[in-house]
């Protein structure tokens, strides 16, 4: 079955399930869904920003960004997330989320987008009826 054939919802899971090793320990990030008539077209996480002190890179420990447990409860809240989704098919929806001490949140934000080809001929300037227009003098 292809993507545009599925629901959003099920591409959504399925995107989450692709990522599930990457966000598995994943500190803090945003994971960003780019949607195109309602089908997810490109994703991808940006995630566990590095520190450095002194122009040392200090290893994370691996243990203390998302659970296996977590990155499943991550995934069924992006999925039931698009309920809030209203009225449009082309956007971006960004979930970013954060582990502390062991507790994670997240906060969603999705953002739609138009097109403006069909509707930039009504945008045109038109001079009127006998209105001279400006010319470039060089020509």
């Amino acid at each position: 079955m292809s993507m545009e054939a599925m629901p959003l919802a099920r591409q959504v899971d399925y995107v989450f399930r692709q990522m599930e090793a990457e966000l598995t320990h994943a500190a803090a990030g945003t994971v960003i869904l780019h949607i195109r008539n309602n089908v997810v077209g490109k994703y991808g996480i940006c995630h566990n920003p590095i520190e450095s002190r002194n122009g040392i890179i200090e290893e994370q420990e691996s243990e203390q960004g998302l659970s296996f447990e977590q990155v499943q409860a991550f995934r069924k809240l992006a999925v039931d997330s698009l309920r809030y989704k209203r009225g449009w098919t082309h956007g971006e929806i960004k979930f970013d989320f954060s582990v502390r001490k062991g507790n994670w949140s997240a906060s969603i934000t999705m953002e739609s987008n138009y097109n403006m080809n069909v509707a930039s001929s009504m945008f045109r300037y038109q001079p009127k009826h006998g209105q001279q227009t400006f010319r470039d003098s060089s020509s």
